[in-house]
């Protein structure tokens, strides 16, 4: 999507994307990644999501990516947080101990493989299909070889709905990644959630489907 439909998005207050607690996905998933507590999270497309707080509480040095500056100074206020806001590179960054916005584009991330583990609830999902590849090249650069990432997605008709969210079903998640990780696709239950997305697209069947990617070396 262009950025300005984004930067509209948080300007409009449309933000039906943002969960106003941490995942349940996350929680229940990232204690099986056996991360190191020291070890730095990305965050792609983070917007406001309490995601962020509940990954810097386990210890992570958090950094998380977001093209609004409307979404980035929300979190450190809902959070009562002050951070100090600095140019750096292409981003504005907004920091304060153990956690970071970039505010910018996701694709001027670092190629340099500096981050241990990646969380992906609604950022895969967000792109359309020309960018998605592009994007999945952007992650894997950016993820040190052996890296984790942990991907939540939504698979439904695509032709039903116009997206965002876009469908992401099993076939397309192979498609994206498996050029540079191993995939495995995590149990979890069909939950209340799930009838919820279904209402919420508008859609004659959803379901959120987990993956641990693992970068190759």
């Amino acid at each position: 999507m262009h950025p300005d439909f984004w930067h509209e998005r948080w300007q409009m207050g449309q933000i039906g994307f943002h969960e106003g607690k941490p995942n349940t996905d996350l929680v229940a998933g990232w204690p099986g990644l056996a991360l190191a507590a020291s070890a730095r999270v990305l965050v792609p497309l983070c917007g406001k999501t309490h995601d962020m707080a509940w990954l810097r509480a386990q210890g992570h040095s958090v950094v998380g990516v977001e093209l609004s500056a409307v979404a980035s100074e929300a979190f450190f206020r809902e959070h009562d947080l002050t951070p100090d806001v600095t140019p750096r590179g292409p981003y504005t960054v907004w920091s304060v101990p153990g956690l970071e916005i970039w505010q910018g584009d996701v694709f001027d991330l670092p190629t340099d493989g500096s981050f241990d583990a990646i969380w992906d609830r609604a950022a895969t999902v967000a792109l359309p299909p020309d960018l998605r590849r592009r994007y999945a090249a952007t992650l894997a650069r950016a993820l040190k070889p052996g890296g984790t990432m942990l991907l939540c997605v939504f698979d439904y008709p695509q032709a039903e709905r116009a997206g965002p969210p876009f469908a992401v079903p099993p076939e397309e998640v192979e498609a994206l990644y498996a050029a540079s990780f191993e995939i495995t696709r995590l149990a979890r239950p069909a939950d209340a959630a799930d009838e919820k997305e279904k209402t919420r697209l508008g859609v004659s069947r959803a379901s959120t489907d987990l993956y641990r990617l693992t970068r190759a070396g």
